[in-house]
């Protein structure tokens, strides 16, 4: 019962209205949600008990009724969204909203860029080639804004998870920021040009929806240091500017699991084109660099996001670096979210299940065809570091 009341009361904590910006006047602290089939109510009370309030979510994993491609059938030929994969997304908006989640709506895809691992591994770099190109994705998201305004379970849309237009097109990954400048020079005003086609998109969903807050990544997979070679924010007055944190990748990440001397935190990391010495004071001047360019230009720090953050569970310094790097965000008071809260079809970075391997008894289950929960505890101490923040950011 006081588990039931407890609930209630985070339920209600959130008010259910329509999209606001104010909603992101105050740090906002919540999860990633990138699962296979939709989550179901039950899903979204959970991570609303942890005193979260918002989620990241994409629906791209999601079985489509109408073709390869949740929502868009086919991201090689968009002729309209599936309306039946608008309906089964909006009842998981209906969900979110009971639970007293706020959503922000992110794809991994859009027409002519199929998000990497649905197209064989491979980054594809047709939305960048032309202006043409770039068409599709306009009335993607005018039709996706024209489905869903008003839902109140809505805070804001991601209007593309980690873009890169910089990709094998002369711009090295973390360059220096005058390498970056040099670059975007030269690709200004063209197809690959970030900041025009954000603009695109926010007119076209302008065109339909004057309120909803937008929520932009920075280039290079929404690198903390991608607004580098920004010469200022845009226009719209309801933008957020988001960025991901997984540096030093080569440490954070699973291939590192499988080093027979596996990269520590502290320590020395590649990085970029060099090695270098990663610890709380690296970490803090890495994520430094998205608020230092949103002061230049008199961007608040509330509306800036780390919209991603995580480490491989199982690492033994995960959760010394989660630790590091949430020290920074609440400093900032910027709004952030984990990845990511009880994924179902991967369970490197889900922290509830702590540090050792999934038990035997479960790879069983699963060989059976059998659907099983693993062994899940908030109790985990990796899990510790988010779920302290959680819950005092909600008091």
């Amino acid at each position: 019962m006081r588990r039931s009341l407890l609930c209630l009361t985070l339920a209600t904590a959130v008010p259910a209205s329509a999209a606001d910006i104010t909603f992101w006047d105050m740090p906002q602290r919540g999860g990633n949600s990138f699962n296979e089939a939709p989550p179901d109510r039950a899903y979204f009370q959970a991570l609303r008990a942890t005193g979260a309030t918002w989620l990241r979510l994409s629906p791209d994993k999601w079985k489509s009724a109408g073709g390869r491609d949740f929502l868009m059938g086919d991201a090689d030929d968009y002729q309209g969204l599936v309306q039946a994969d608008v309906a089964t997304l909006r009842r998981a908006l209906d969900d979110a909203n009971a639970a007293g989640l706020k959503v922000v709506l992110v794809p991994l895809s859009l027409p002519l860029l199929r998000w990497k691992q649905k197209n064989d591994g491979k980054v594809d770099p047709r939305l960048w080639q032309s202006f043409d190109n770039h068409v599709p994705a306009r009335r993607f998201w005018n039709d996706l804004a024209t489905a869903l305004k008003g839902h109140p379970a809505l805070a804001a849309y991601n209007l593309i998870n980690e873009p890169v237009p910089e990709y094998g097109a002369g711009l090295a990954e973390h360059a220096s920021a005058e390498a970056m400048r040099q670059w975007y020079t030269g690709v200004q005003d063209g197809p690959r040009d970030l900041r025009r086609f954000y603009s695109e998109l926010i007119a076209s969903i302008r065109a339909v929806d004057a309120d909803m807050p937008l929520m932009l990544d920075a280039g290079w997979y929404a690198a903390a240091d991608g607004f580098n070679y920004w010469p200022a924010p845009l226009a719209d007055a309801k933008l957020l500017y988001s960025v991901h944190m997984y540096e030093p990748y080569a440490a954070t990440s699973a291939p590192n699991q499988k080093r027979t001397t596996p990269y520590r935190y502290p320590g020395v990391v590649p990085f970029g084109e060099h090695s270098e010495r990663w610890d709380a004071t690296r970490v803090r001047s890495y994520l430094q660099q998205p608020m230092d360019w949103a002061k230049t230009h008199g961007v608040g720090a509330n509306r800036i996001v780390v919209g991603e953050f995580g480490c491989m569970r199982r690492w033994p310094d995960c959760q010394r670096y989660l630790q590091d790097v949430l020290q920074v965000l609440e400093q900032e008071k910027v709004h952030w979210a984990f990845y990511a809260f009880r994924e179902d079809g991967w369970d490197g970075m889900d922290y509830e299940l702590g540090d050792g391997p999934l038990p035997w008894s479960y790879w069983q289950a699963q060989e059976k065809g059998k659907t099983v929960a693993p062994p899940r505890s908030m109790k985990a101490p990796v899990f510790a570091p988010i779920l302290e923040r959680l819950k005092a950011g909600n008091r």
